[in-house]
């Protein structure tokens, strides 16, 4: 299996940035180079026009007489300077050793001479002669090249300097990221504090706050399972070591009906242990949904209690339960159909098992302002206000005669409500006497 290729973000900034001064330099360097050769060619010949004119107009040439130039002129002199008289004799020439013995074309041209030289002239026509100005080409390129090189200097110069600058700002710009990890590597394996954004680039806060977001649910996810499984130790054991005496006391039976009576106990408490399970794999159930936060759909809530109420038509018949629809008026919400399946199953199953029998249990769901009101309503005892709020808590049991319960079934309830961003009102039905579960949903707009 291929190895995971990584890369360093501070290596990959610095190599574009330096990269890119290293480019910018060369490209800028060259362009100097070469713009400085080409203005040195133009203001040579500029020069060489201007001195021509300069002749032209300071000269007497009719009174000019040739002159003989000394060595130390001859090694000085960039330029050739000529005059010829209007018939072609010599009158001045500024260094002897050139071999520039005729005029030249007017104008600008370039003349290779006999010994090998090549020289960029000047020749100028005036009414008394000719005026020639001269330079050698290699001596021009040197001098051009000087030019062009002291140009591009300060570019070539100045790339180490950028260089420098821009590995100090990335280095002191990464610190924090630094920073951060050193803070994660040296984190125990259990702790998931928020992790300290302070100081970040606005660019990678929100990755912090992600990641601490993160941590959150993950904190208390953990602190959910850590509950749970302390809760649900806690509430089996009862019923374990009960399933355990009464088999013990089926052991024990010395005749037929002392054996079915044991046997109905044990039955029944494995029912009630088989029911506890269920009730535990469900509220675990919920937990990781509200843990995983899976995206909720819009729904018809009334539809979705429809489909519950008829779940349990059974039960409610088996208890000759009045199991009806008081009002089921279409509302859309967000949330899971199967999870809010369990809620009002839940609601109704509590309502049926401590609604004594010939009794009554209404479903009602309607919009009530910007909020789908969904209420379970029974003639059942009721719950006396000071435990209203405590039954919706974990194996919290009331005791209505003979019934028992999990004490589960409001807490899942509960849980789903949370998930859905719903809210729970337990209180008096006006209607039916017993107790009435009103949830409160968030309106969904079509």
């Amino acid at each position: 299996m291929n190895a995971q290729v990584t890369h360093s973000l501070r290596a990959r900034l610095l190599g574009l940035l330096l990269g890119a001064i290293s480019l910018a330099s060369v490209i800028q360097g060259i362009t100097a180079y070469s713009t400085a050769l080409a203005q040195a060619d133009v203001l040579f010949d500029r020069h060489m026009q201007k001195m021509a004119s300069s002749l032209r107009n300071g000269v007497p040439l009719g009174n000019a007489q040739p002159a003989r130039p000394s060595a130390q002129d001859r090694e000085s002199e960039d330029f050739v300077i000529q005059v010829w008289s209007k018939a072609g004799i010599p009158l001045f020439q500024s260094a002897a050793h050139r071999n520039l013995r005729q005029p030249a074309p007017p104008g600008f041209s370039t003349i290779k001479t006999m010994d090998e030289r090549i020289y960029r002239v000047y020749s100028l026509s005036t009414p008394t002669g000719t005026v020639q100005v001269a330079q050698d080409m290699a001596d021009r390129h040197n001098m051009a090249t000087a030019l062009a090189t002291r140009a591009a200097i300060p570019s070539i110069v100045m790339a180490p300097l950028l260089m420098l600058m821009v590995w100090m700002a990335v280095s002191r710009s990464l610190a924090p990221i630094s920073a951060v990890r050193a803070q994660m590597s040296s984190r125990k394996v259990d702790d998931l504090s928020p992790v300290n954004d302070d100081g970040l680039p606005e660019e990678v806060q929100p990755l912090i706050q992600e990641i601490n977001l993160l941590f959150a649910r993950v904190r208390r996810a953990f602190e959910a399972q850590r509950s749970f499984v302390a809760d649900a130790a806690h509430e089996l054991r009862s019923p374990l070591a009960a399933l355990k005496l009464q088999v013990q006391g089926l052991q024990r039976a010395t005749d037929d009906a002392a054996r079915e009576l044991g046997i109905k106990r044990l039955s029944s408490g494995i029912d009630r242990a088989s029911h506890m399970v269920e009730q535990l794999l469900a509220l675990a159930r919920q937990e990781a949904s509200a843990n995983a936060g899976v995206p909720l759909e819009p729904l018809d809530l009334a539809q979705v209690g429809m489909m519950s109420l008829t779940d349990c038509l059974l039960a409610a018949q088996s208890r000759q339960i009045d199991l009806g629809v008081h009002r089921a008026e279409a509302a859309l919400i967000k949330g899971h159909t199967e999870t809010l399946r369990v809620l009002f199953r839940n609601l109704l199953d509590n309502a049926i098992k401590y609604t004594p029998s010939g009794g009554t249990v209404d479903l009602d769901v309607g919009i009530q302002g910007d909020c789908v009101v969904a209420s379970i309503e029974d003639s059942g005892p009721g719950i006396p206000e000071a435990d209203r709020t405590r039954v919706l808590d974990r194996f919290y049991r009331l005791h209505h005669g003979n019934t028992e319960g999990s004490g589960l079934g409001l807490a899942i309830v509960k849980t789903i409500a949370d998930l859905h961003g719903a809210q729970v009102t337990l209180d008096t039905s006006p209607r039916l006497g017993g107790l009435r579960v009103q949830l409160s949903f968030p309106l969904a707009r079509a």
